[in-house]
């Protein structure tokens, strides 16, 4: 709460002193909650500022239950006058956090929450994927929201879409689907936030408007033409309600999975195991996906 309360009046400095501040705040995840009070009122306030909340997810695992965060990224999607970030890889965080003090700087942009754990997470796929699309398209596709971190081979269209720490044994289980005859494509969604923003103002402009739309804003760069009707697994250490509204864009199937109850004390593995997040777990509910009616 004080933390909160704290970086809301730094975050108004320029306001009663003329001098502008760049607040930022680290808290663990879990106590995003503890202090949502004052949270809602620095942002109603119009306060800038930045807050990491990390650890976050069963990546506390070995701290028990009550640590581990599931609701902290619909806190930050829902909450207004704040944009909700989750980067997997190293050099994507730092490009949200350049941004976000280059924003804030101008007085442009809203505050920034960034979602993060202390996983440690091997930095090879994304080198692979700069390498692919060029760092300046990369760049861009990260600050928007997401990029493709996998593309798809032959066979039938599957699309995986996670954040965070869970990447790796997601791109392990797209191996696993590889392997049975299915074409994935592998989603890093570093905003839910900005997608689904963008997804809405464009809804909301053209009905405004009475026209068609254009577009789901980034969501159309990320999902291509033959892959809409393809069905969708959203995996998210989080509460799965979270990222699964992703297959309602194009109206896809979709199963979700996340964190939907309190979890247990273990290692990272055994609550990994107990809530579907193993390589072999995410292969066979894209299996499920793809056989759904």
């Amino acid at each position: 709460m004080n933390l909160f309360l704290f970086l809301g009046q730094l975050g108004l400095s320029h306001e009663h002193h003329g001098e502008m501040l760049i607040p930022i705040g680290t808290v663990y995840d879990p106590f995003v909650l503890r202090g949502l009070d004052a949270l809602i009122y620095a942002l109603y306030n119009g306060s800038k500022f930045i807050v990491a909340g990390t650890p976050a997810g069963i990546t506390l695992a070995p701290e028990g239950g009550a640590h581990q965060s599931s609701i902290t990224p619909s806190v930050g999607l829902e909450l207004p006058g704040i944009t909700q970030t989750e980067p997997t890889y190293a050099l994507a965080l730092d490009w949200i956090l350049s941004d976000g003090v280059s924003r804030i700087s101008d007085q442009e942009a809203e505050s920034l929450y960034i979602r993060m754990s202390t996983r440690p997470v091997d930095q090879t796929p994304f080198d692979e994927v700069s390498e692919r699309t060029g760092v300046d398209r990369l760049r861009h596709d990260v600050l928007a929201g997401g990029y493709r971190l996998r593309e798809p081979g032959r066979g039938e269209p599957l699309i995986l879409a996670a954040s965070g720490p869970v990447m790796p044994e997601v791109l392990a289980s797209a191996d696993l689907l590889t392997n049975e005859g299915a074409a994935v494509t592998v989603l890093d969604i570093t905003s839910l936030d900005r997608l689904y923003q963008g997804w809405r103002s464009e809804l909301t402009e053209a009905t405004r408007t009475a026209t068609v739309p254009s577009g789901p804003g980034h969501i159309k760069g990320l999902i291509r033409q033959g892959e809409r009707s393809a069905p969708i697994v959203t995996i998210h250490d989080a509460a799965s309600h979270s990222m699964a509204w992703l297959g309602s864009v194009y109206g896809q199937r979709a199963v979700p999975i996340g964190v939907d109850r309190f979890g247990e004390s273990g290692t990272i593995h055994e609550l990994y195991e107990a809530f579907g997040f193993l390589p072999h777990q995410i292969a066979t509910a894209g299996l499920v996906a793809l056989n759904l009616d």
